[in-house]
């Protein structure tokens, strides 16, 4: 088997020196660039097509962009993401960018080469004992997709929900949306009809799992 050719994005200079002298030295690996920003990972793809980027997930930069475009425009290239973050909800982030796996920082040398020839040979890889974690937060996303699929909004009722998730009243509600209270009200048990909730707070309980995007945003507001 020869050689893994690695690129290392880090905005912390020591911890990016490391790396480098550790790949070094592992015999099996050559490294291909360093860099700092999401730029710099994009521009490292497109002068040298690394087999692998090891990269942090804060830095300057839309790295879970620079993530997605990368695997777009290589066949090759897979990226394994070594990072700080703990929270299930940036591995899931990562993964869904493109990303294969997806090491902690604080992980011995061992486990992050480990890592990088997992994913270089196709497979995924995610520090153990915290893959189930970041399973549970798949599974969780995967329900909301499917909740939000089964139920389809009007813009109207879109803009209903998103303005009752930011806590109004049906009076504060009518006067934004220039409509009558009764009209509100209405909304309200369609709604309830559509979410399967019997009150309010169940509209508002079967809103959160929809992650509604406020149609207000890209739809101008009908006035009555």
């Amino acid at each position: 088997m020869g050689s893994i050719s690695v690129a290392l994005i880090d905005d912390h200079p020591l911890m990016l020196a490391g790396l480098t002298d550790l790949f070094k030295v592992s015999g099996d690996f050559i490294v291909a660039a360093t860099g700092t920003t999401a730029n710099d990972a994009l521009q490292i793809n497109r002068e040298f097509a690394p087999d692998v980027f090891v990269v942090d997930l804060v830095m300057p930069g839309n790295i879970f962009e620079a993530i997605s475009n990368i695997v777009a425009s290589s066949r090759k290239a897979k990226i394994l993401a070594f990072t700080a973050m703990t929270r299930s909800d940036y591995a899931v982030r990562a993964l869904n960018a493109g990303a294969s796996g997806y090491i902690l920082k604080g992980s011995s040398a061992d486990e992050l080469l480990q890592g990088v020839r997992a994913v270089h040979s196709g497979e995924t890889f995610i520090t153990p004992g915290f893959a189930c974690k970041v399973i549970e937060e798949l599974k969780v996303a995967s329900r909301r997709k499917i909740a939000a699929a089964a139920v389809k909004l009007s813009i109207r009722e879109g803009q209903i929900v998103s303005m009752l998730l930011r806590g109004c009243t049906n009076k504060q509600i009518a006067a934004d949306l220039h409509i009558g209270e009764k009209t509100v009200k209405n909304y309200m048990t369609i709604l309830m009809q559509k979410l399967h909730a019997r009150n309010r707070l169940e509209v508002l309980i079967a809103a959160q799992k929809l992650e509604v995007e406020d149609p207000r945003d890209r739809e101008p507001i009908l006035r009555h």
